[in-house]
């Protein structure tokens, strides 16, 4: 059972379904990525956590953007979820499952999604309370076909597929039920935040935006 914050948040994530995955190397780019997000109408970014930018980074965002959903993706200690916490990120993403960082996240009320990929990790993962977790690396996985077929043995666990995901398939994952949203970062590549290309990334945004409207509406 989903705490009412985490409830919330989860909404927030079906209602953008697609998140962006943001790496971002240098702070001061923070402020026109976010603006760009939200422009194009993802309101919500995973700032990848092993960057030295990234606490920052999310401070900059939560603070400018209060009606964004900024998270800490690539989360891999209980110290980077309090310090990504206090930065004011609204959940957490790891890329495998981590018992004590689930544990401690439940206890205090954090949202978290960690990275799974088999039957017994989704096995863990429910085992720990979630019903939502993260499918990662997702193309190279199997994609939606093992989401799918694992999928089927746990009918109320509903997944995020994270890596290789792009405009060509994410129509797909999107029409599937399993699916409550997709992580991407096709339209936040790093090479456009490096050159400054925003208007390139709040295009690319719109499009994905675009995409979630035709197919969950």
């Amino acid at each position: 059972m989903n705490s009412e914050k985490t409830a919330k948040v989860l909404e927030q994530f079906s209602e953008v379904g697609i998140i962006p995955v943001v790496v971002l190397n240098d702070v001061k780019d923070a402020l026109p990525l976010g603006n760009a997000l939200m422009k194009g109408g993802l309101p919500a970014a995973e700032v990848t956590f092993r960057t030295d930018a990234a606490e920052e980074s999310i401070k900059i965002m939560s603070e400018n953007f209060p009606n964004m959903l900024v998270g800490a993706g690539t989360v891999l200690t209980i110290d980077q979820v309090d310090r990504a916490v206090a930065a004011g990120a609204k959940f957490i993403v790891s890329p495998g499952l981590d018992e004590n960082i689930v544990d401690y996240c439940l206890k205090k009320d954090i949202p978290v999604c960690p990275g799974v990929q088999t039957p017994s990790e989704i096995t863990k993962a429910v085992s720990l309370g979630l019903d939502h977790v993260k499918f990662f690396p997702a193309e190279p996985a199997g994609g939606l076909k093992m989401i799918s077929a694992v999928g089927a043995a746990f009918p109320n666990v509903k997944f995020m597929p994270t890596g290789g995901i792009n405009a060509n398939n994410v129509k797909e994952y999107l029409q599937s039920s399993k699916i409550f949203c997709c992580g991407g970062s096709w339209m936040v590549k790093g090479d456009m935040i490096k050159a400054g290309d925003f208007d390139a990334i709040e295009k690319l945004t719109a499009e994905a935006a675009g995409i979630v409207k035709e197919f969950r509406g």
